[in-house]
């Protein structure tokens, strides 16, 4: 495995979690062809183009406008601005039938968390929006008005884990007609009633809740996933990395999908299933107790990694 006490790429902009994991599991190979479909602030992609030769190639793709301001100046980097949702559609694009590997860090970068502007953080005033991709119309004040009741009470329960998501919910509709929703305090204004145990960490969970839903995100992964089969090649790898039990779950389903169903196949069943990734790591690879200490928000990172066969 690679030096731990290495160098990890990093800015202002995103810290990026697993790092040596990352570079191990997607077993890079000088002249290949690979995808950070999460660029960010491209300290991952940096790991990637540090192992390619001059052959090689990285496509990075990240909807949000302003990841692009941290590619670095190098050829071999073609940088897609859009939802990795397209990932197949932009790789034909490009000519680019199939890759050698994709990396997914699914997580919400510091920048994001800390530019109040964007209304992702319970910190900072500033417009309560929380879209990654900013041409896209639907926002946090969007779904905080405009959701029912049932709707409101399963986001907060299932992408939040709220204890009091029903409670929570049935509150929001009956007072949010009084309140025009234009920043993040009023959000935090209208519910503070009905805040239940530690204020941050309450915050913290209903926040994440909304922000999965105005981006969409469980959807957009199982699009991403069912295409990752036909964009990796044979023996190319696939290495996600999530920060949420449902998109764990997701990752970990989709990647089951051969080896253990291979084994139930109906025994009638003339044709057998094709076995479509051989798993590489058997449990979740996690963060050590050194970067949890040093960056916080590794603490729920969970790390798969699977090669297609």
């Amino acid at each position: 495995m690679t030096n731990p006490t290495s160098n990890i790429p990093q800015s202002d902009y995103h810290i990026p979690v697993l790092f040596h994991e990352t570079m191990e599991y997607l077993n890079i190979q000088p002249d290949g062809v690979y995808v950070d479909a999460t660029f960010g602030g491209g300290g991952h992609s940096r790991g990637i183009l540090s192992k390619l030769g001059p052959k090689g190639r990285l496509i990075a793709f990240d909807q949000d406008a302003d990841a692009k301001n941290n590619v670095p100046a190098d050829d071999r980097i073609l940088f897609v601005p859009e939802n990795f949702k397209y990932i197949q559609r932009f790789l034909r694009l490009h000519k680019i039938e199939q890759v050698d590997g994709v990396l997914a860090d699914l997580g919400v970068s510091s920048h994001q968390f800390d530019e109040g502007t964007r209304g992702f953080s319970t910190r900072f005033d500033g417009p309560f929006d929380m879209r990654m991709d900013q041409r896209q119309t639907k926002t946090a004040a969007w779904v905080i008005e405009n959701l029912s009741e049932s709707e409101l009470h399963k986001m907060f329960e299932q992408y939040g884990e709220v204890t009091n998501s029903k409670t929570l919910a049935k509150h929001i509709v009956i007072n949010r007609k009084h309140v025009k929703l234009n920043s993040v305090q009023d959000f935090k204004t209208l519910i503070a009633t009905v805040v239940k145990g530690n204020p941050n960490k309450y915050w913290a969970q209903v926040f994440q809740a909304i922000r999965i839903v105005v981006n969409e995100e469980m959807e957009v992964l199982k699009d991403f996933l069912a295409q990752l089969p036909m964009v990796i090649k044979p023996g190319g790898r696939a290495v996600i990395i999530t920060f949420h039990s449902i998109e764990d779950r997701l990752v970990k389903n989709a990647f089951k999908v051969s080896q253990e169903d291979e084994k139930d196949a109906h025994p009638f069943l003339s044709t057998p299933r094709e076995v479509i990734w051989k798993i590489i790591t058997k449990k979740p690879v996690v963060a050590s107790e050194k970067e949890m200490k040093e960056n916080n928000r590794s603490r729920s990172a969970k790390l798969r990694a699977a090669e297609r066969v």
